[in-house]
């Protein structure tokens, strides 16, 4: 296993949109998703896409833990808000309804800047696991976003383009600046 190089924004690898993959199954695909999954937890990341470790390719990885779940919905809506490691090939998503809701991202290829952005609230996505077998959940809240997240960069979209607003897109070490004037 190694740690690959993250890309940052600005690299033509991340402005283009990833390539099919054509055997999910192939050995040099597990050996991607190995390293991706080693540098996304040595980065640490909640997820990454292969374009940012410059492979063109519709492949990511990602984990929403239970602590990044909202606390405040009922046990039955918590599974749908937490995945396991989750690696999806050539995968896809839809909105299952009109709701959307703001959230705070970061990226692992815009490092040290934070942009708060609106996202659909409720999804569906799917795609191949490494045997080659469809994956399709339901996702909320942070689950949701990170999914989104990171098939976007397989568009070769970054959060800050789904912005609405610049202002709010900020450093990491000012954060704490931001909520204080805020509340």
């Amino acid at each position: 296993m190694a740690i690959l190089k993250i890309a940052r924004m600005g690299h033509p690898v991340l402005a283009r949109k990833a390539d099919p993959v054509g055997d999910p199954t192939a050995t040099e695909v597990r050996r991607l998703v190995r390293d991706m999954i080693e540098t996304m937890i040595d980065a640490p990341g909640a997820g990454l896409a292969a374009p940012q470790v410059h492979v063109p390719l519709r492949v990511v990885v990602f984990q929403a833990p239970k602590e990044r779940a909202d606390p405040s919905l009922a046990e039955a809506e918590l599974f749908e808000h937490t995945a396991p490691l989750t690696v999806l090939i050539n995968p896809g998503w839809e909105s299952l309804d009109d709701s959307s809701e703001g959230g705070w991202e970061g990226c692992l290829s815009v490092p040290g800047l934070r942009g708060y952005v609106e996202r659909a609230a409720h999804i569906r996505y799917w795609g191949l696991d490494l045997e080659g077998q469809r994956v399709e959940r339901t996702a909320r809240g942070f689950h949701a976003r990170a999914v989104q997240h990171e098939l976007d960069h397989l568009d070769g979209i970054l959060y800050p383009s789904r912005m609405g607003d610049l202002s709010r897109l900020i450093f990491d070490s000012e954060m704490k600046h931001w909520l204080e004037q805020q509340a």
